[in-house]
């Protein structure tokens, strides 16, 4: 039976109810640097992965692009790239690439837990397309729609999914704020076989049970509290809800100095794994031919390491 991934009840932890948690992993750089509370602040190339509705604050440019990575311990990398077009001054498409890349795992079994020889190699991907309209001065929206598809041994499965977003400039004090709807669709059946191996013989699985999609329902808020052409700052608070876990808040701070140079910390509050403090760098250069971004975010989970991240951003 095809069941809908709809939002629940809040509270509650639902840890491990949901598939394509990579879809969780935060690509960009910018954002990371300020606690992954980027949903209002949402003005550039990030805007894929947050909310489209905030490509339409991109420069006049006619074409945007940014490469991104992501460090993860155990040689665990993903990798992230997008390209947006402007097709008039309120109208952009954007296409996506996210590649999570876990690396060579050994193949182990009850009766050889430290590996039999063999080894296997997850991945996991989703290529998205996006459209971003604006509507009014304020009031902007943005879709995109994700195949998604994970990779692990023998077994795979897909999925389509969508994101849907808005962003309101409030007209005071130089304030908006951002609602988006990412990774809803349908749950999915996995293909493909598992082999079971016991005492007399192996047994092959060949069904599994629907997965679910890990759908987040996020509200942000952002200021500039400063907005002159020598100094800039912006503060930022969002409210995560996943379906598979509980609520969690972030709030961040980003601090320019003449539109040049670039600092942010934030931090993450309620989250399953205790964290400290992140911050990050950033420079973007005008050039003749567009701009050029360059942005560093770096986060240090317990019992999980460094996550370092490093994103490239180019205006044309």
């Amino acid at each position: 039976m095809v069941q809908a991934q709809l939002l629940p009840s809040y509270g509650d932890s639902r840890t491990a109810t949901t598939g394509w948690q990579f879809l969780k992993v935060v690509p960009d750089a910018r954002s990371a640097g300020m606690g992954e509370a980027f949903l209002a602040v949402a003005d550039d190339m990030g805007s894929v992965y947050w909310n489209a509705a905030g490509l339409s604050k991109l420069d006049t440019s006619r074409w945007h692009t940014m490469l991104a990575h992501t460090a993860y311990p155990a040689s665990i990398n993903q990798y992230y790239g997008a390209l947006a077009w402007r097709l008039n001054s309120n109208t952009l498409f954007a296409g996506s690439l996210q590649y999570f890349d876990a690396g060579s795992m050994p193949v182990t079994t009850e009766f050889q837990p430290a590996g039999n020889g063999m080894t296997f190699h997850p991945v996991n991907m989703a290529l998205g397309a996006s459209w971003s309209q604006v509507l009014t001065d304020a009031f902007s929206f943005g879709v995109t729609l994700k195949y998604v598809r994970e990779d692990i041994a023998d077994v795979h499965n897909q999925n389509m999914l969508f994101d849907l977003g808005f962003r309101y400039d409030i007209g005071i004090a130089r304030t908006r704020f951002a609602v988006a709807l990412t990774n809803f669709g349908f749950n999915t059946t996995p293909d493909g076989s598992i082999p079971v191996l016991s005492i007399t013989d192996t047994t092959v699985i060949v069904q599994a049970e629907d997965v679910g999609v890990p759908t987040i329902f996020r509200l942000g808020f952002a200021w500039d509290a400063l907005a002159s052409e020598t100094h800039q700052l912006t503060a930022a608070a969002q409210l995560n809800h996943p379906t598979d876990n509980n609520e969690t808040y972030s709030i961040g701070l980003e601090y320019g100095w003449k539109k040049l140079l670039f600092v942010r910390s934030g931090y993450q509050f309620a989250t399953d794994l205790a964290a400290w403090p992140s911050f990050g760098f950033g420079v973007r250069v005008p050039r003749y031919f567009g701009t050029v971004q360059l942005d560093y975010g770096f986060q240090y989970m317990n019992r999980l390491g460094t996550v370092n991240r490093i994103g490239l951003q180019l205006s044309l």
